[in-house]
Formats: structure tokens, C-alpha cells, sequence
């Protein structure tokens, strides 16, 4: 399953700091219609992200009903990435 969409990067200070990109209510109603064959425990999903002409491999996080995409450090400096930049977000899940 190939997924496109954009928004906006976010900041979660938390324990461990992360950057996220939000997952768009009609991708992630995608998504749960085959997490359950794809998800490694806790609702994980493991994903190759594209942003730009950087690829990484990373895991969706479930959250509020929906899913958000980690951006993780090597994405963000290749990027050039900030907060609140939007930025269009290419998922690939092994369905």
C-alpha cells in the first residue's frame, strides 16, 4: 500500500523528544483497515517514510484514533526540516 499526503512537522517534548507529521483522517482509516495484519504489538506499523528525496524506515504510532509518522534526525537535517514546515509525506506499508 502506497499512501501520499502532507502536513505539517510537530514537536512532542516528552521523555524522549520526537518530530511528527500527522496521518490525514482518510489515510489513517486506510491504515486500521490493515493494521491488524501489519502491526508488530502496541499498534505499531513499520513503514518506509519519504520525505523529499529522503527514505527511512521507521514505525506509525497510534494515536488519538489516527496514526502519526516519526521524522526522524537524519530526515530532518537532509530536509532542512523545522517546525511547523509543511511537507509531503510518502508511506509504503507491506500489505
Amino acid at each position: 500500500m502506497e499512501l501520499r499526503f502532507s502536513g505539517a512537522v510537530w514537536y512532542w517534548r516528552g521523555p524522549a523528544p520526537f518530530h511528527f507529521v500527522t496521518v490525514p483522517p482518510e489515510e489513517s482509516e486506510q491504515i486500521a483497515a490493515v493494521a491488524r495484519i501489519l502491526s508488530y504489538g502496541w499498534g505499531m506499523i513499520p513503514v518506509t517514510a519519504r520525505i523529499g528525496t529522503t527514505s527511512t524506515t521507521t514505525s506509525l504510532w497510534p494515536k488519538d484514533g489516527g496514526y502519526i509518522v516519526p521524522v526522524k534526525k537524519q530526515v530532518q537535517l537532509a530536509e532542512e526540516l523545522d517546525i511547523d514546515d509543511v511537507v509531503t509525506v510518502e508511506l509504503y506499508l507491506a500489505v
